[in-house]
């Protein structure tokens, strides 16, 4: 913000100095045609919007200098074609030359000056991490041989990491008695008195059912999860070596998706559901004066689902069904199940009922597209066979899916695991392409009634 305002301040002086001087140059007044305070406001704020946009803010501690260069230069490309001729437009021009020239040096100022803060914080940055001020308080989850690999490459290199100690999972102990502070029945604990903010899980024995439990187990605390590559990790490219003389370790948490496309994927779930909630809103008043009509009960149905990093959120749907259909205990639903009523059919086939979901989307706990949340039942009886249903766990869950369009609705566990491994491979290859894409086909399945 105080780059953006020492820009705008800079750009208005060489304005005045340049164009305006060349405007009046023979005449007796001296007016220029800016409106300066309204634009010291919104010049700021677009600034930080197109920022945000570009992903800068979500993790700016972890860009290279390269990364640097080219976020802010872009960032500041299009936010000076965008204002320049939003907030220029209006303004009386020379020559298209001097039109020209005022774009490129409201450019050069946004990038350059922008730059030097962000240079200057992110040395700031580096330095306290380098004087050790700042650490990653981290722990390895384990106490085999593996575990004391990792542990003495630590000492060795390691970097922003501050190794606080070993987390216990089974009697196999190489490590020092006084190193470990726990087991995995206290990592909550654990995670919350040494303010742990990175695991790595180092299994001496490459049993995937265990290491998908402890990471499970992590999931829901909000902190990054590596563990120590198996074969399949290698050959397919996942192991990344983030530090020179460390083993190459494999991310659990970290997405493929740019950083930029994750802010614009959250913009637009904004943008959309907000303006879905008000358009549709004719709509959602027919319809729950038809299943008031239909059935006694509320219209709208509420459900605990799974969600971002494994927390429960509350998800809300049309009611479709009888109330005290399940009598407590959960029962999936098929196409002639007898339990729907009869205007739920209709707004299952065409997918009606899930369009409160624009609520949850807006407040955050869904995006529009994203793997379908489940009940915590449900996912029980999934980790039993598909223990890697916790990778779904880093994103949000979505209105529609890859999964839930090439399975439907899920009636047997078979299916649900089906539907798993697609919407794996959507989390694994996400992108706004994508996402467009799946949206498309989720329009076509709902315009041609195919919901059931």
């Amino acid at each position: 913000m105080l780059a953006s305002l020492i820009v705008w301040v800079l750009f208005m002086l060489f304005r005045r100095t340049v164009n305006d001087a060349q405007i009046f140059e023979n005449v007796n007044i001296f007016i220029p045609n800016y409106n300066y305070f309204s634009s010291l406001i919104i010049f700021p704020l677009s600034c930080a919007f197109i920022h945000y946009l570009s992903g800068f803010y979500l993790h700016p501690e972890k860009q290279s200098r390269t990364t640097l260069i080219l976020t802010t230069l872009a960032a500041s490309a299009i936010i000076s074609i965008s204002i320049f001729f939003v907030l220029m437009l209006d303004d009386i021009v020379v020559s298209y030359e001097y039109y020209y020239y005022s774009l490129l040096v409201l450019f050069g100022l946004l990038f350059f000056v922008t730059y030097f803060f962000r240079s200057v914080l992110i040395a700031d940055i580096n330095q306290h991490y380098k004087t050790k001020k700042w650490s990653v308080n981290t722990v390895i989850i384990g106490t085999g041989k593996n575990a004391m690999k990792i542990a003495a490459e630590f000492e060795k290199n390691a970097g922003r990491n501050n190794l606080v100690g070993f987390v216990a999972v089974d009697q196999n102990v190489a490590v020092p008695n006084d190193k470990i502070i726990g087991n995995m029945h206290q990592i909550e604990s654990i995670i919350t008195n040494h303010q742990i903010e990175e695991s790595i899980i180092a299994l001496d024995e490459t049993d995937e059912q265990k290491l998908f439990t402890y990471i499970n187990a992590l999931y829901r605390y909000n902190i990054n999860i590596r563990f120590t590559p198996r074969l399949y990790e290698i050959l397919t490219g996942s192991a990344r070596i983030s530090t020179i003389g460390m083993s190459p370790l494999v991310s659990i948490t970290d997405l493929n998706m740019p950083d930029w496309q994750v802010s614009m994927k959250r913009f637009f779930d904004i943008v959309v559901s907000a303006i879905a909630l008000v358009v549709l809103s004719p709509l959602f008043l027919y319809f729950t004066i038809q299943i008031k009509r239909d059935s006694k009960g509320p219209a709208f149905y509420k459900q605990e689902r799974i969600g971002y990093l494994g927390k429960t959120f509350k998800i809300i749907k049309f009611r479709t069904m009888y109330v005290g259909s399940e009598n407590g205990i959960p029962k999936l639903s098929s196409a002639y199940d007898e339990r729907i009523t009869p205007v739920g059919r209709i707004l299952r086939k065409y997918r009606i009922d899930e369009l409160p979901q624009f609520w949850n989307i807006l407040r955050g706990e869904m995006s529009i597209v994203g793997p379908r949340p489940e009940r915590r039942y449900y996912i029980n009886q999934i980790i039993e066979e598909a223990p890697y249903y916790c990778l779904l766990y880093k994103i949000r869950p979505g209105l529609t899916s890859w999964g839930p369009i090439k399975i439907g609705y899920s009636d047997t566990i078979e299916k649900m695991i089906e539907r798993l491994n697609y919407d794996i491979i959507y989390v694994e290859n996400m992108s706004l392409m994508n996402d467009l894409k799946i949206m498309v086909l989720t329009l076509e399945i709902i315009f041609n009634g195919k919901g059931v």
